[in-house]
Order: structure tokens, then C-alpha cells, then sequence
């Protein structure tokens, strides 16, 4: 398993620990997880979610009146070397 996929995974386990259940989506350059947020969550759970978050790459918090508080972590994908770009056929 990708190491992206395995920090994704346990940023989600991290989440939902928490009580919050959190869905994992693949990109081509990234793995996203994704919790909503209620208003309610403690200040004890706040801190367990921003650790679970800091270990990726990115994160941020939506806030809207229409669709209420989404967490966001990205966790980027290795970019492949030079040699691996094109594939056996094109290397040197």
C-alpha cells in the first residue's frame, strides 16, 4: 500500500476515533480525507483532530451557512523519478 494511502488511512482512524467519520478519496497526485465537523465538537477533540491533521500535508476547515464545517487533509503522492516518467520503453 502506497505510503500516501497509508497516511490517509490513519489521519481517517485518527478522525473517527474522535467521532468524527471521515471518507478517503484517491487523486491522481493526492489521497483527501474529509470529516464534517459539528458545532459541538470539545476543546479536547479539537486538539486529538488537529493532531490527526498535522500529519498531512495540507488541511483547512469550509465553513458554511449552507452545508456547516468540513475538515480537509491532503496527503501528496510521491512524484515519480525521471527514469520511471515514460515507463520501461522510454528510460536510458
Amino acid at each position: 500500500m502506497p505510503a500516501s494511502r497509508v497516511s490517509a488511512a490513519t489521519i481517517a482512524a485518527r478522525l473517527s476515533a474522535v467521532g468524527l467519520p471521515a471518507r478517503v478519496e484517491e487523486y491522481a497526485r493526492f489521497t483527501s480525507v474529509e470529516a464534517d465537523v459539528p458545532e459541538s465538537l470539545s476543546i479536547e477533540s479539537w486538539k486529538e483532530v488537529l493532531e490527526a491533521v498535522a500529519e498531512a500535508d495540507r488541511f483547512g476547515l469550509l465553513a458554511t451557512s449552507l452545508n456547516g464545517r468540513t475538515l480537509r487533509a491532503v496527503v501528496h503522492k510521491p512524484v515519480p523519478t525521471t527514469g520511471d516518467v515514460g515507463g520501461p520503453s522510454h528510460q536510458r
